[in-house]
């Protein structure tokens, strides 16, 4: 049995707007999701791999992946909440598969939940999103982030875990007034292998305040071209 120390944090609406998902935040101020933001930083290499294997089988191996990720994260969220139901989940064969692998890992490393699939925001960045677990990592408070993947992963191809798990140890504190300083990024592969990415979050705060200001820039820039072509079409009306 995992032990919780529940924090209250408020709920959070998302508002879509030009395609890109808002929290909408207590206050009333609309803040982009941390994946949001760093969709640009990956925008680049996705497109390149989809050039390169076409999109037939991008789409299938995109759906693929969403399923999958989104099962397993299920199953470790149930588990840690102490709810795991076994037949219902044994019924997904590969991410129950894959949920086995890394389940001694939460066993044995994590406890004292503080939050699960918690939405969270940051009034100094302006920007938010929703953590897949906060809580002690080898009795370290540490954000926790579930990932799956079809091959081990090179730790170079990981910034962008680093990034968005940095952002929510800042939502976090700025919310509860608890410092979290260690992101855990475990990530199982289909053939089993659990990979277990350990860093401190102050590493990677430049970073994360470099892709906000890239995405505001880029943000004020489609909405300046959008009432631009509106008001071309008021015109001619």
């Amino acid at each position: 049995m995992f032990t919780h120390k529940p924090v209250e944090i408020p709920e959070l609406s998302t508002k879509n707007v030009n395609r890109k998902r808002f929290y909408l935040t207590p206050e009333g101020k609309l803040y982009p999701s941390i994946t949001t933001v760093l969709q640009r930083r990956k925008m680049e290499g996705l497109m390149e791999w989809r050039k390169k294997v076409g999109d037939d089988v991008a789409n299938y191996v995109a759906r693929t992946a969403a399923h999958r990720g989104t099962k397993v994260h299920h199953m470790c969220e149930d588990f840690l909440n102490n709810n795991f139901d076994e037949e219902t989940h044994k019924k997904n064969f590969l991410p129950y598969v894959l949920f086995g692998q890394i389940k001694p890992v939460l066993i044995e490393k994590v406890d004292n939940i503080y939050a699960q699939e918690c939405g969270l925001y940051s009034d100094k960045y302006m920007v938010a999103g929703r953590v897949d677990c906060i809580g002690e990592y080898n009795g370290v408070p540490s954000i926790i982030d579930f990932k799956t993947s079809t091959k081990e992963r090179n730790d170079d191809w990981n910034e962008s875990y680093y990034i968005q798990a940095s952002a929510y140890a800042e939502m976090f504190e700025e919310r509860t007034g608890i410092e979290i300083n260690q992101i855990v990024i475990l990530v199982v592969t289909e053939d089993g292998i659990v990979q277990e990415f350990i860093k401190t979050k102050h590493d990677y705060l430049p970073l994360l305040v470099e892709v906000i200001d890239d995405f505001t820039t880029d943000w004020e820039k489609e909405n300046e071209m959008v009432h631009s072509s509106s008001d071309d079409v008021t015109n001619k009306s």
